[in-house]
C-alpha cells in the first residue's frame, strides 16, 4: 500500500508502515527526525496531482483543539485560531483518500464534528503510559489492543495523574510523539 502519514516528524508511524514492506512517506511542517520519506512542507499539496494513496494516517496539531487547554478557548476562539485548527483537522478528514485515520486527543472535534470511532491508551499497545487519545475513522477497522499494562499511575504520570513533561520549549514537540506500540498496531493491524 502506499500510506501517507500527515503531520508526523518523528518517522515512528511511517517507519513501522515500512517495515511491514509499504511505501510511507510522512509529511510535516517540521524536518524528520529519522531519515526516510518524508516532504517538509504543506501536506495540502498531497491531495491533488499525481499523488496516489491508499491510506491516511494524520495527525493534525492539537493546540487549539484539546480539552487540556479548554481555558484559553475564549481568546482562541476570539482570534480565529481555533477555528483554524478545526479547519485543518477536518481538511484531513475529508482528503480524497479511501482508508483514513485521524488521530488528536480528547477535545472539541467531538462537538464541532462527530465523537470519535475509538478511544484508545498507549498502555493498551504494551506501553507504561496514559495519554487518552481519540481517533475517527474512514473504512478503517478499531485498533485491538495488542499488550494491557494495568497500573495506578504509568512512568509519564505524576503520583497525581499529571503529565510529568513541565514547561519547555520543547513540551508540545514531545508530548506530540506516537508511542511505538501504537504505531506497530496501526502498521500491524491496517497495513
Amino acid at each position: 500500500m502506499r500510506v501517507l502519514i500527515a503531520c508526523e516528524y518523528s518517522g515512528t508511524v511511517r517507519d513501522a508502515f515500512k517495515a511491514k514492506g509499504h511505501y510511507a512517506m510522512s509529511c510535516d511542517l517540521l524536518p524528520t527526525d529519522n531519515a526516510g520519506h518524508h516532504i517538509q512542507g504543506d501536506v495540502g499539496i498531497l491531495f491533488h496531482g499525481d499523488w496516489r494513496w491508499d491510506m491516511m494516517i494524520a495527525f493534525p496539531p492539537c493546540t487549539d483543539l484539546a480539552v487540556s487547554g479548554a481555558r484559553w478557548f475564549k481568546e482562541k476562539q476570539a482570534d480565529g485560531r481555533q477555528q483554524q485548527g478545526i479547519d485543518f483537522f477536518m481538511l484531513l478528514a475529508d482528503a480524497p483518500i479511501k482508508k483514513i485515520a485521524v488521530e488528536n486527543p480528547v477535545g472539541i472535534m467531538s462537538t464541532a464534528w462527530r465523537k470519535p470511532d475509538q478511544i484508545i491508551q498507549p498502555w493498551q499497545f504494551g506501553e507504561d503510559a496514559s495519554k487518552k487519545t481519540c481517533l475517527w475513522l474512514k473504512n478503517l477497522p478499531k485498533l485491538i489492543p495488542t499488550e494491557i499494562i494495568r497500573k495506578d499511575v504509568y512512568a509519564n504520570q505524576t503520583p497525581s495523574g499529571q503529565n510529568k513533561l513541565g514547561p519547555s520549549p520543547d513540551r508540545a514537540k514531545k508530548r506530540s510523539l506516537t508511542y511505538q506500540g501504537i504505531a506497530d498496531a496501526m502498521a500491524d493491524q491496517w497495513g
